[in-house]
């Protein structure tokens, strides 16, 4: 009997593809090692004194990704005798210099730029948020990092930025995060959106546009795109790229041209489903306009959320490349068998696989045991969702199904559990399923 498969490529990467072929031996998954992908720090922060106290200045060392996982955001702290970073949950700080004071809030209002000296309130920035700011900046090879509460306030404050330009326009591909095309579609903050394939977003820019925004891999079908040729494609107007499912680890979209990187840092950033937050990795100039909608609208990140952020980003290469394992093996098993129609899995890998099953995908999602069945993504624990039904439901049907999200599809989140037990699990549930 003849199967849907994954396509495999030569170092056990699954192509978002799917053929008839016969089963194949289980592929080999490999994430290149992090210590081999390695940054040039220097531009990315301001230079530091170092710790002799003599005042010179020096520039921080070419290190590799697993490296400022663990360490950007927390270069200070030896110096400040402290091993663990500490939290700053003070809503206002103590200034007896008012005209100094009233110096900084202007300068702040003025560029936007983060205020020297001690904060002022916590609306205008807390230092635990800024250590989490400076670290995903750095794995993001972007000058700067804005954090908010939610990745949808931080969507809304980009197109707020553009808004406040006259930039209302907007081009995008499908399929995005559900709430995220809704945000788009409805105009609720006077957005107006073109919705086209990649090869159509030349043509549908016009001068009002502001924006550009893809996500990939895409969120549900993980779909990949072309991230260079899209913003050759975007011309002047700035590519914001979702890149929450791929995260650092993977992709880096700066590397690729993309001015604004977007993440629901909620997912694996913070990864352990306890800590809600988004944030715009992005150059400073855009930075400064973020902060400025940040402290008029109050979408301010906590900071405890902000420790918590600070703390996941330091097992965020472990965790992913451990997840990435698991559900590569996943998606081969899926592949091979008969309920399952169809298996969409990303080539750059990682942790997400969506499938389709030849029965009802509401049985699936009733019989597990061990993986929760729930929204979100990202966490240590495997969770599994029907998009049609909850992620994707604000999406108006057929925009839904044209952009792949079949009324079968089931979204996989893949955490660091044995893949024996997630199979045994998965397993037992297909077996529910009128189909099987």
């Amino acid at each position: 009997m003849k199967i849907h498969r994954i396509e495999y490529d030569g170092i056990g990467h699954g192509a978002n593809v799917t053929r008839d072929v016969a089963p194949e031996p289980r592929p080999v998954f490999r994430i290149p090692p992090m210590d081999s992908v390695v940054y040039d720090t220097k531009g990315a922060h301001d230079a530091q004194d170092d710790l002799s106290g003599n005042g010179q200045v020096f520039a921080a060392p070419t290190r590799a990704l697993a490296t400022e996982a663990v360490h950007a955001g927390r270069e200070d702290l030896a110096a400040l005798g402290l091993h663990a970073a500490p939290i700053d949950l003070s809503t206002t700080y103590p200034s007896y210099d008012s005209r100094g004071e009233a110096a900084r809030i202007d300068a702040f209002a003025a560029d936007g730029a983060e205020p020297e000296g001690p904060p002022v309130y916590a609306r205008l920035g807390n230092p635990t948020v800024a250590r989490f700011e400076t670290a995903l900046a750095r794995l993001e090879g972007t000058e700067s990092a804005v954090a908010f509460a939610s990745g949808m306030a931080a969507l809304s404050a980009v197109l707020l930025v553009r808004n406040a330009m006259g930039l209302r326009h907007v081009v995008a591909v499908r399929p995005l995060y559900g709430c995220s095309d809704h945000l788009l579609t409805a105009g609720l903050l006077g957005t107006e959106v073109t919705w086209v394939d990649p090869a159509g977003i030349a043509d549908a820019l016009r001068p009002d546009t502001g924006l550009v925004m893809v996500e990939s891999p895409a969120n549900p079908t993980l779909a990949e795109l072309d991230l260079r040729a899209v913003v050759h494609s975007c011309g002047s107007v700035p590519l914001l790229a979702d890149n929450t499912f791929a995260t650092p680890v993977l992709q880096r979209p700066a590397e690729q041209g993309a001015r604004l990187i977007l993440h629901s840092a909620t997912k694996y950033l913070g990864g352990h489903g306890d800590v809600m937050a988004g944030v715009v990795a992005c150059d400073e100039e855009f930075a400064r306009k973020l902060r400025q909608v940040r402290f008029a609208t109050g979408g301010v990140l906590h900071p405890l959320a902000g420790y918590l952020l600070l703390r996941g980003l330091s097992t965020l290469p472990v965790r992913v490349r451990a997840a990435s394992s698991n559900a590569a093996e996943l998606a081969r098993r899926l592949a091979a068998d008969p309920r399952v129609a169809r298996v969409h899995y990303p080539r750059i890998g990682g942790a997400m696989i969506a499938f389709e099953v030849h029965g009802d995908p509401h049985d699936v999602i009733a019989g597990v045991r061990l993986i929760t069945p729930a929204v979100s993504l990202g966490s240590v624990d495997s969770l599994i969702q029907h998009p049609a039904s909850i992620s994707h439901r604000i999406v108006p049907t057929a925009d839904r199904q044209d952009a792949g999200v079949s009324d079968r599809l089931l979204r996989l989140s893949v955490g660091l559990e044995d893949v024996d037990d997630l199979w045994s699990d998965l397993e037992g549930a297909l077996g529910f399923t009128s189909g099987g």
